[in-house]
Formats: structure tokens, sequence, C-alpha cells
């Protein structure tokens, strides 16, 4: 029978007390007195709905079993994380107060009086491009004309020192047009040239070229290609003589002088040498007798170590 036609309306039932009886074994949760299947948990054998769990059964005045005390959560992490806190502080006014009664660390100086530099070593059988070229960009990016060689004394000025850009210093070659493609191709950044005369005989031309380059390359391969041509019979007719102090400078004294209708013969010798970005040309003419030798090896000499 449904449990439900027991059921006293609450409106007419009278309070009638529970008749005294044996006491009944405590029902396991889940499961009814005398059930031959447990119960799921929420519901009632024969209930047409399921009962919430932890709620009464229909016409019972007492819960079921005893009802466990609610546990309060959040108390063991809230001081735990209050530790941590005081910790952190109390870490901090200790790092604090070390630090404060050490003395301060002076700083570097940031200004120094001078600048120590190497002094400079003569050229030797191991000494390369770059090693003599090591501390060259401070002193050529300076006015290149106050590294041409003075005029000698008794001297007369042919032409005083200045700078030429590139359309001038291509007009110094028999082939123009070709030199100032050359030059323009291979970053040319400008040059210096100076000229003088020596009783009327003696003729003396610097040109000091100089590149845009953050190595040697091009002022090496602008050498190179000025020592090529003069091995030719046209021109020095002779490979030249090494210079003293240089790796690659080389002197020329022309086997032949140049003659020409109506004029004296004119004897000529040449100069090349490079260092870092400049490359070194010294033209020496004498239309009275053959070239000096020894005084054009003395002013490719000095002139390389104004380099």
């Amino acid at each position: 029978m449904d449990t439900q036609d027991n059921k006293v309306p609450q409106d007419t039932a009278p309070d009638i007390p529970p008749a005294p009886g044996p006491v009944a074994e405590p029902v396991v949760a889940g499961e009814q007195a005398g059930a031959a299947e447990p119960v799921v948990a929420g519901e009632q054998a024969g209930a047409a709905e399921p009962v919430v769990a932890g709620e009464e059964q229909a016409g019972a005045a007492e819960p079921v079993g005893p009802v466990a005390p609610v546990r309060r959560r959040g108390r063991t992490a809230l001081l735990i994380a209050a530790a941590a806190v005081l910790g952190v502080v109390a870490g901090t006014a200790t790092g604090y107060t070390v630090q404060y009664h050490r003395e301060p660390t002076p700083l570097p100086v940031l200004s120094q009086p001078e600048i120590r530099t190497p002094k400079p070593v003569r050229a030797g059988s191991d000494t390369t491009a770059r090693s003599v070229s090591v501390n060259r960009w401070a002193k050529t990016d300076g006015d290149l004309r106050q590294l041409l060689l003075p005029r000698p004394k008794g001297a007369k000025k042919e032409q005083e020192a200045e700078l030429e850009d590139l359309y001038s210093f291509a007009t110094w070659f028999e082939e123009e047009d070709h030199m100032f493609e050359d030059l323009a191709e291979n970053d040319f950044r400008r040059a210096a040239t100076v000229s003088w005369s020596k009783g009327g005989k003696v003729y003396v031309d610097i040109s000091l070229v100089q590149f845009r380059e953050t190595t040697e390359i091009n002022a090496e391969r602008f050498g190179e290609g000025q020592q090529a041509y003069l091995s030719e019979d046209d021109w020095a007719g002779n490979e030249g003589e090494s210079m003293a102090g240089s790796a690659n400078g080389r002197t020329y004294v022309f086997d032949e002088p140049l003659r020409e209708a109506g004029y004296e013969p004119l004897y000529n010798g040449r100069a090349v040498a490079w260092r870092g970005d400049i490359v070194m040309i010294i033209e020496y003419a004498n239309n009275s007798g053959p070239v000096d030798e020894k005084d054009l090896k003395s002013l490719a000499k000095r002139q390389l170590e104004r380099l």
C-alpha cells in the first residue's frame, strides 16, 4: 500500500504521541529496514519522488541519524599566509638595516686625464699592413694636407698643399675617364697634393689618396694597380726596389728618359706605397740628368713615416 494513503492532513490530525514500541535498529544510509535491495541515496522504497539527502522521512519525528558538525574552512590557510607576509617584511627590514651600516662602494672614475697609447715601433720583417695601421683612423680623419711633407728649405713652391675632389684628381692621369670611373667604384674619398721644384731642374709632386673603408681593400687595390703598370716598357721598364720601412712600397727609376722634339730629355722616378686607407704616390722628375735615386728613396721614406 502506498505510504501516502496513511498520511493524515496536518490541519486535521490530532496531536497523538507515538506509541511506545521496541527500539528499531539504526537504518544504514540509503537502505530501509527489511528492504531486500539497497535503496539509492536520496530515494525511499516505493516512493514516487526522490527524497533530498538530509531531509526527514515522511511521518518520522526525528532525523534518521546524527548530523555531523560543519567544519570551518580557511582558517589554517589564512594563518600560513599571514606568517609568510611577516617573514618577507622581517627579511626586507633586516636587509635594509645591514645595508645601512655598510660603507658606500665608491664608483669608478668616469673621466681620464689622458689616453695612453703605445709608442710607435719601427717596422720589421713581421710587420703587416694591418699591424702598422692599427691606430690610423683618428690621425687620418683630420686635415689630410697636414700629412704631406713640408716643402724643403730653398725649394720653390709650384703648388700649395690642397685637397682635391674626384674629378680634379682624375685629371692627373692620361686616361681621365677610366680613372674617374675606377676611383668612383672603389669609394674614393679625397686626395691631397703638393708640388715644388729645386733649382729649376728637379720637380716633385706628392699625392695622398684616401678611400672610404674600414679595411685596406680599396687602398690596396689602387696601390697594386699603380705598381702593376709601372713595370711595363712604356713606363719604368723594371720591377723597382722595395721601400725601407714598408711591406708593400716600391720605388722606380725609369730606364729611359722621356724624349720629345724641342725639349731636353726628362728623367723620371716614381714611388708608390699604401698604409691603411691612404695610398702615397711620389713623382720625381729631373730635366738635366738622371734621377737621384737616393733622394727619391729618402723622400718616400719620410712621407711614409708621416702616415
